[in-house]
């Protein structure tokens, strides 16, 4: 958990409607890669941890028989359960509305564990050392977010690039230069260095595996002004009577950069790494 900063309910609330529009999909071959590399065939149980509205889970659901996905947000819940029957999947995936710190909550064991760039919202300690019990002998944890250190040329693509520095700013103007979090601020960001707390808890790892992007992506400013408000320290009720005003200056913005009202730019690979518990470990 993050020093000077306590969790609360409204962290993500509002937001959970513009996921689907506004966030980009995790790199084309990341359940691919999963299934290889985990040995995935169909059977076994998925728990996937701040699972949001769905987005990994469902997207990995094929490669297990049952999937549960667990998020404190009744939006996102709400919003994963919709999409899970509209996919055909009703029956296969459980969501249950609870923070991580309360797991195990009765959900049994599990092979595989998901975070999708979730983790740094928790009681990291906490959740690992827990999730490390519900997993099988051999079970993995795995952390999947997108690769941060790359960069892709714009170069021949066909619309402006997003501006998406500039919307940031705009959000500053708006909610001041420190990052809100639901009813706190993160004056210095969420923490890192997960890897030490994974090795505190006793797996090991991690293996590294980068699903690759650079697939050249056509956005439009109804998807760019989904995208703002799906990020937690843009929530729409963090804006409260000046959310109008503001979506009105986003999109002044994005017709200025882009009087067409389209950008381009590219799909970022995808970051797996994979923790294993032993096989000896009960």
């Amino acid at each position: 958990m993050v020093d000077g900063w306590e969790w609360d309910d409204s962290l993500f609330r509002g937001t959970a409607a513009y996921y689907r529009r506004g966030r980009l999909p995790y790199a084309p071959g990341l359940a691919d890669v999963l299934a290889t590399v985990l040995k995935l065939d169909g059977h076994g149980r998925l728990i996937d941890v701040g699972c949001g509205p769905g987005t990994l889970a469902l997207s990995l659901g094929h490669l297990f028989s049952e999937v549960v996905g667990v998020d404190p947000d009744s939006g996102m819940i709400a919003e994963a359960a919709r999409r899970a029957v509209e996919r055909g999947m009703g029956g296969q995936a459980r969501w249950v509305r609870a923070r991580a710190e309360e797991l195990p909550g009765g959900l049994g064991t599990f092979g595989v564990a998901s975070f999708g760039q979730s983790f740094h919202w928790m009681d990291r300690d906490l959740v690992a050392a827990t999730i490390k019990r519900m997993l099988r002998p051999g079970g993995a944890l795995v952390h999947v977010s997108d690769l941060k250190t790359e960069t892709f040329s714009l170069h021949g693509l066909p619309h402006p690039p997003a501006p998406y520095a500039a919307i940031e700013e705009l959000v500053k103007r708006y909610l001041g230069p420190v990052r809100r979090a639901g009813r706190g601020a993160l004056p210095h960001g969420t923490p890192g260095d997960e890897a030490a707390v994974l090795a505190r808890a006793g797996f090991a790892g991690p293996h590294r595996h980068v699903v690759p992007g650079g697939q050249p992506l056509e956005r439009t400013s109804d998807d760019l002004v989904a995208w703002v408000f799906s990020m937690s320290y843009a929530a729409p009720h963090l804006f409260g009577a000046r959310a109008d005003a503001f979506e009105a200056d986003v999109r002044r913005l994005l017709r200025e950069a882009s009087p067409s009202g389209r950008f381009s730019q590219r799909q970022p690979s995808t970051e797996v790494l994979v923790w294993q518990k032993g096989l000896a470990e009960v």
